[in-house]
């Protein structure tokens, strides 16, 4: 495969940004109906050239215009270069992704060395935005890049990633999701169709002022479609701000199997396991961590489960075995939830839910959690 037509590239940066709406235009056309989701990405018809000596080679010039809300309000709990910063991450993620889609060697496109330059805009257009200009020249049919992020789609085993700056269905007025798309390919996707019991999702104002989905504490909650898609081994990782104690993140039940991730009573993150025979493995951090940004992960090898906990001051990582646990005992037999547990339910913030079908490595847990972390700055 090699891009042959303009068509090829923009389907491609369409393809990629899923944060928001996305349009192929000028820039007296944004919003223009007033129904944006935004964040927005405008990317503007380009100029291209052929070089002198043509060998099969195209040079798109493109400018493109990523745009966010930032409203009279929004600038006495976050500061102007925090939104500019966070739009500038989401246009970064995209441009990466967009290379990791060229590097598969039999396609051929690459950036051209110094050609990106960045310019910051405010109230701009037909609302009160903030706004990322970023030029760059695209060559396409050579080879010569190689990004180098890591994201959790790099790992295998990946089944399900629910990220609440993209794939989420939901009423613009209201802010009520019915759906959230999981991004790993697993078609791991999770809903809800009562209209009182939908979660609000936020395009910003979340941790380091990223997309999230909130949850009420009272009747808010998620239930996958299909089956939780994994066996007897698993690696999970939440990023979130819980706000109760007994706050559930997620769970899993089937008879007495169950995986359980969330606060307990004294507001402590939690983590439980549970086998066919009721054997059961569990321990939590030893501190509340009610209304703490943070990462959390839970790993389960064998017949040992260990949870990994971050916030702004702490760094926790805790083990708890049990050797009369059935380790052949598969979490696969029924749906998962995500905000409720059968009991109790979550109030507060969650950004990205990432669950694998296997027991990552350490170095992989690391690349992950670095991952997350600089997407939202947890430590």
């Amino acid at each position: 495969m090699a891009i042959t037509r303009l068509t090829d590239i923009i389907t491609v940066f369409d393809e990629k940004w899923t944060y928001g709406d996305v349009k192929f235009g000028y820039d007296g056309e944004v919003n223009q109906d007033h129904d944006t989701q935004y964040p927005l990405m405008l990317v503007n018809p380009p100029e291209s050239v052929m070089p002198v000596v043509y060998d099969g080679r195209e040079e798109y010039s493109f400018e493109i215009n990523f745009y966010n809300l930032y409203s009279q309000a929004a600038q006495s709990v976050v500061t102007l270069q925090k939104r500019w910063d966070n739009l500038q991450d989401l246009s970064n993620e995209w441009l990466d992704m967009v290379l990791k889609k060229y590097q598969d060697v039999t396609v051929e496109a690459y950036l051209n060395d110094e050609s990106i330059n960045i310019e910051r805009i405010k109230d701009t257009q037909n609302d009160k935005l903030v706004q990322i200009k970023l030029v760059f020249t695209m060559s396409a049919f050579t080879k010569c890049f190689r990004p180098v992020s890591n994201y959790p789609s790099d790992f295998a085993d990946l089944v399900v990633w629910l990220r609440a700056d993209s794939g989420v269905t939901f009423d613009i007025p209201t802010k009520r999701v019915s759906a959230w798309a999981d991004k790993s390919g697993q078609v791991s996707d999770v809903a809800q169709t009562t209209a009182a019991n939908k979660p609000l999702r936020y395009g910003y104002g979340g941790i380091n002022d990223k997309a999230y989905i909130d949850f009420d504490g009272t009747n808010d909650s998620f239930v996958s479609n299909n089956n939780l898609p994994i066996t007897t081994d698993f690696t999970i990782f939440e990023v979130s701000k819980i706000q109760n104690a007994d706050g559930s993140v997620f769970n899993y039940q089937s008879g007495n199997s169950s995986i359980s991730l969330g606060t307990d009573e004294a507001g402590e993150l939690n983590v439980s396991v549970k086998d066919g025979a009721s054997q059961t493995m569990q321990t939590r951090t030893g501190i509340t961590i009610t209304g703490k940004p943070h990462i959390g992960v839970l790993k389960k090898s064998n017949k040992i489960i260990y949870l990994d906990y971050y916030d702004s001051s702490n760094s926790i990582s805790l083990t708890n075995n049990n050797s009369g646990f059935d380790n052949t005992q598969t979490f696969n037999q029924n749906t998962f939830q995500v905000g409720y547990n059968n009991s109790s339910y979550l109030a507060g913030e969650l950004n990205e839910l990432i669950i694998f079908n296997r027991d990552l490595s350490d170095a992989e847990i690391a690349d992950i959690v670095g991952y997350l972390n600089l997407k939202y700055k947890i430590y």
